[in-house]
């Protein structure tokens, strides 16, 4: 009788053991299980961040080249068209200072006085337009969109239309050249490499969102090129939307145009 219950006491011991060494397997398999998703979690938003770094450093980096490339075209045409003209009045100015001069020579420098100054002036009227069009500031970004839509219509090259269902009342000043600069970029990439003839620019609010919508009827690319993705046109429309917090996206083929959706 007493030999039963010694084997019934361990055979429940033994249940017992076997039933806590499968607790603490379970509870060390789980322990593992959340420790590995846990760091798999770690690791994929690590590689999220630094994918994000990443796009940040590229963005930043075309910002800057777009820079040092707009600074060093101004330094260009500041050298070519003002300096050389201003040179000119000054030669000019010099012979008027010659008591030799005849009087038909003092007509003739004089006119050309007038005429360098004359130019000089309207580079640095073109110039200072290339830098903030002043149209922007004074009578804001719809006026400002229309007239480069009329700048383009006018070279008969391409026939722009905007539409405006929106009112930019949201956005800041800095705010409004981004947005000037964007449709600036997206137009002069129509025009000279997608030879486009027609591009459609539409405004409107979605869900108190400012959205823009363009199209054009170019030869489009391959959006899986990495010449296209990696160009520095691109490169500085997104850097522009991400500084407007807002999100871009493109659609095109080759031979069937772009299209592109931004939401401000």
């Amino acid at each position: 009788m007493v030999e039963e219950l010694f084997s019934e006491e361990n055979k429940i011991g033994a249940v017992v053991l076997i039933g806590v060494v499968l607790l603490l397997f379970m509870g060390m398999a789980l322990l593992l299980f959340f420790y590995f998703s846990r760091k798999k979690i770690v690791q994929k938003e690590l590689e999220k961040k630094n994918l994000e770094i990443d796009h940040q450093k590229k963005l930043l980096h075309a910002t800057i080249v777009t820079q040092e490339k707009e600074r060093k075209r101004i330094a260009q045409d500041l050298h070519d068209d003002i300096s050389s003209k201003l040179n000119i009045v000054s030669l000019n100015s010099y012979l008027l200072q010659n008591k030799e001069i005849t009087e038909e020579e003092v007509i003739e420098t004089t006119n050309n006085i007038i005429e360098m100054t004359g130019k000089a002036l309207e580079s640095s009227r073109r110039i200072a337009h290339d830098l903030s069009p002043p149209i922007l500031q004074k009578f804001g970004l719809k006026a400002a969109i229309e007239e480069l839509c009329e700048e383009f219509n006018s070279s008969k090259k391409v026939q722009a239309g905007l539409r405006v269902n929106s009112t930019f009342d949201k956005f800041k000043e800095h705010d409004n050249l981004h947005v000037y600069r964007i449709l600036q970029e997206l137009m002069n990439n129509s025009l000279r490499h997608g030879k486009a003839t027609n591009i459609d620019i539409d405004f409107y609010e979605k869900e108190q969102l400012i959205c823009c919508e363009y199209k054009d009827n170019g030869r489009g690319f391959d959006m899986k090129s990495m010449e296209n993705q990696k160009g520095l046109g691109m490169k500085n429309i997104e850097s522009r939307v991400d500084l407007l917090k807002g999100s871009l996206t493109f659609e095109s083929a080759i031979d069937q145009g772009v299209q592109v959706y931004i939401e401000f």
